[in-house]
């Protein structure tokens, strides 16, 4: 998760953020690589005394900066296509979820099991107990297997909002009378926060996702408990 003066991203936990991670570098080393070259050109042409008035044009020079640019976008435009195609890639998700956004909380729904959903409010702070997150713990977490195939399925019962978790490399727009899907492969165990990221009102701030990935055995125990109690 996010941590005071961090200038990166949160640790990758999913395939996809691994592959967002890397894209990030790549491209960031082009810029700095460009922008290397304009500050060059720029004091060259600043600390230089020679000068010449009597080059009004150059055909070289308007092919160099026509095609090199070009290719450049390239560069970026390549990895960054494939990377969309694989965030809406999804192949034979092992459990499927249903994510309600309303004001100001988010509803779970398993579809793969007959009655298995609860709603998820965000803990206030007088009943945090140590070693919780102020603002990003809910009284009920998102529970998945970790190496499985997961899709959510995103919705809003509302206005607009947004479900995001930021180290599975996950954001999905929850729109009223719309549908969208997303998928995620959890590739290690932990507890995922995330919040909602659309203006959703006065208590925008106060709706977070708290994904925990567990061993298959550990959910299916967990499914089990909660069938129970249902």
């Amino acid at each position: 998760m996010a941590h005071p003066t961090q200038l990166g991203f949160q640790d990758a936990a999913s395939p996809v953020m691994e592959e967002l991670l890397h894209f990030h570098d790549h491209t960031l080393m082009i810029v700095f690589l460009i922008s290397t070259l304009v500050l060059y050109i720029i004091i060259a042409m600043v600390s230089t005394k020679l000068t010449n008035k009597y080059i009004l044009d150059s055909q070289e020079i308007e092919i160099v900066w026509t095609i090199l640019p070009a290719v450049i976008l390239v560069l970026i435009a390549l990895p960054s296509l494939r990377i969309l195609y694989l965030m809406d890639e999804i192949n034979d998700p092992h459990l499927t979820i249903k994510a309600m956004g309303h004001q100001w909380y988010w509803s779970y729904e398993y579809t793969d099991y007959e009655n298995l959903g609860f709603d998820s409010y965000m803990v206030p702070t007088q009943d945090l107990v140590p070693g919780q997150f102020r603002l990003l713990e809910t009284d009920h977490r998102m529970v998945v297997p970790m190496e499985s195939p997961i899709r959510i399925l995103v919705s809003a019962e509302d206005v607009l909002h947004s479900w995001t978790v930021p180290s599975l490399g996950v954001k999905m727009d929850a729109v009223p009378g719309r549908l969208n899907q997303t998928a995620f492969i959890a590739s290690r165990p932990g507890v995922f926060y995330g919040q909602c990221s659309e203006i959703c009102g006065a208590n925008h701030s106060f709706m977070p996702i708290v994904v925990e990935a567990v061993p298959l055995e550990h959910f299916e125990n967990w499914s089990s408990l909660m069938l129970e109690d249902a």
